[in-house]
């Protein structure tokens, strides 16, 4: 019997990323199986380039793509028709179609959590978001994040900004010194390569970081204080595994979540377990009954996730207005010069007794 040809595209630069490195491990997870997988890397870019590189792939002949990511949504949306021989799927999507499927793990249930802790664990009552490209996972994390902030009781002021772009440490570094100097003393950052110019913040000022997708913790723990664990790669080895059984539903959406805590949950110290764990465990045992029901509406807009937006990007692009106080430009003033490929979206959000 021939064997199925499968294919991983992953976006981004070579090698970097725990997102990327979560779906990379989820193809060598097949591969231990024994089965055969192609592994694509796709450099950053448009949806109009992601979707071409996609397409050069389906011509040589390809059973299942497996594209990586909400940026693999657009892409598949706009190519998968030419390829009805071929199966897709996309992690962390929502486009689903006759020969298209989605497998998402549920990274909104532990950034639920990691915001009651930031909101319980943050001494200065602020608190940062900080994402790359303005997409619906990380929309939906950053509503759930925010919603769990408020669910802590503790009325913290909450400054989100979407970078832009994932895999750019400067960008992420910039951010992170901006919303400490604003106050902040934790970030929640759902980036990829970006990740190290958060943590070099961090070493640098009294600001800590909680995490996204990995354990990172346990990988660095003088930097995290909590990471929303969300394993991706477990779909990325569900999907190969249900394709190649005969089990892969297109047209459908497979979920995993807080049931399941070897792929998602919220890690943290001891230290800090001992002291949160059982507010926490409170609240992810509704999650988990059904008794509290998350606010993921992936509207742009921060007024969207029930917070007051207050104001957004302004005209130059590269700085951002937090109540009204311009802040951010010698922290930005490094890139002023230079191109901006991605537009990037920053505001302040607050609720309770603002400044």
């Amino acid at each position: 019997m021939k064997a199925a040809r499968i294919t991983l595209a992953l976006f981004g630069p070579h090698g970097r990323g725990a997102f990327n490195e979560a779906g990379l491990t989820g193809a060598l997870r097949s591969r231990a199986l024994g089965h055969e997988v192609e592994i694509r890397w796709i450099g950053p870019g448009t949806p109009e380039g992601r979707a071409e590189a996609l397409r050069d792939l389906c011509r040589r002949g390809v059973d299942l793509l497996v594209a990586h990511g909400g940026q693999g949504d657009a892409p598949v949306q706009a190519l998968h028709a030419e390829f009805p021989g071929t199966t897709f799927v996309v992690t962390q999507g929502q486009y689903t179609a006759a020969n298209v499927a989605c497998y998402e793990v549920l990274q909104e249930q532990s950034a639920f959590l990691a915001g009651v802790f930031a909101g319980l664990h943050s001494r200065t009552g602020v608190v940062g978001h900080l994402a790359g490209e303005m997409m619906r996972p990380g929309l939906k994390g950053r509503a759930a994040f925010a919603q769990g902030l408020r669910a802590s009781g503790r009325s913290p002021r909450l400054l989100t900004h979407f970078c832009g772009e994932q895999h750019d440490p400067a960008l992420a570094y910039a951010a992170t010194l901006a919303m400490q100097r604003e106050g902040a003393d934790l970030v929640f950052a759902m980036l990829d390569g970006g990740r190290a110019g958060v943590s070099q913040a961090c070493r640098e000022r009294p600001i800590r970081q909680i995490g996204s997708v990995c354990d990172w913790v346990q990988r660095e723990p003088d930097i995290f204080v909590a990471a929303a664990v969300a394993d991706s790669g477990r779909c990325v080895a569900e999907a190969i595994g249900d394709f190649t059984s005969g089990r892969l539903r297109p047209g459908r959406a497979r979920l995993f979540g807080l049931e399941d805590g070897t792929c998602v949950h919220l890690a943290l110290p001891q230290s800090l377990r001992s002291i949160y764990g059982r507010q926490l465990d409170a609240w992810q045992s509704r999650l988990l009954d059904g008794s509290l029901a998350l606010e993921t509406d992936a509207g742009q807009e921060p007024g969207r996730i029930g917070v007051e937006a207050v104001q957004g990007m302004d005209a130059a692009g590269r700085g951002w207005s937090m109540d009204g106080l311009p802040i951010a430009a010698q922290a930005l003033a490094d890139r002023a010069d230079q191109p901006r490929s991605r537009a990037s979206t920053s505001s302040s959000v607050t609720w309770g007794n603002s400044r």
